[in-house]
């Protein structure tokens, strides 16, 4: 295992952003809430221990990473500017704080058109929050965020699309069962790291199961197995 560090971060300030990371997220009501950011840490934390990375950049970047994020935030320019006042504000050294924000302005799938992270602290944290989005519990979030914005769980006519850009991404209407297609299912191979892809394989097969099933019951033939 390789050796990690904090890089002089201290317990004092992961445990402050822990508390206000949780009081500005506990209610929210799309997927991305503190529950969510609760589970990236962990995954994190264990990602960052297994690759040698440097705990205290991921554990703040992972903690704070949805402050930024237009999903939940009116500006992710305004988000990105109150992330950067408090880790000032609580003394995080500047080349420690630039280094949290690049992982967290990168972070996003974005419609698949995202830059690849150039750090591995980077791309920890985005194998932990790709985690959370498939699997058991991305199935839920799924259709927690979907409802949150109306869209359908499904519509037969509405097809996969099978690339967008970052506006269409955001802002076309699309169904929870398309979102499968659109990213999810994308993102078993597009991990970067060794645990994270491992991990990977074994949510991405609930996800197919589930979808399997899904169809199943859409159609009715389950009914014949009675």
């Amino acid at each position: 295992m390789k050796e990690n560090s904090k890089a002089g971060i201290s317990e004092t300030v992961l445990s402050e952003a822990e508390a206000f990371v949780r009081q500005r997220l506990l209610n929210e009501g799309t997927g991305h809430d503190w529950w969510h950011i609760y589970r990236v840490v962990r995954l994190a934390d264990k990602l960052a221990e297994r690759e040698g990375a440097e705990t205290g950049i991921v554990r703040l970047a992972a903690l704070f990473h949805d402050l930024a994020d237009d999903k939940v935030v009116a500006s992710k320019e305004q988000g990105m500017a109150e992330i950067a006042a408090w880790l000032e504000d609580h003394g995080v050294g500047e080349r420690d704080w630039e280094r949290i924000l690049e992982i967290i302005a990168t972070l996003s799938f974005r419609g698949g058109g995202g830059a690849p992270m150039t750090t591995l602290e980077g791309q920890v944290v985005q194998d932990a929050d790709r985690l959370d989005a498939i699997g058991a519990v991305g199935i839920a979030r799924t259709f927690s965020y979907n409802g949150s914005k109306g869209n359908l769980i499904y519509d037969p006519g509405l097809p996969v699309r099978e690339t967008m850009t970052e506006a269409q991404y955001r802002q076309e209407r699309g169904t929870a069962v398309n979102h499968f297609y659109e990213k999810l299912l994308k993102l078993k191979d597009r991990m970067n790291t060794a645990y994270g892809r491992e991990l990977a394989e074994k949510r991405h097969r609930v996800m197919e199961q589930y979808l399997e099933q899904f169809f199943r019951e859409w159609e009715g033939e389950d009914l014949q197995e009675l």
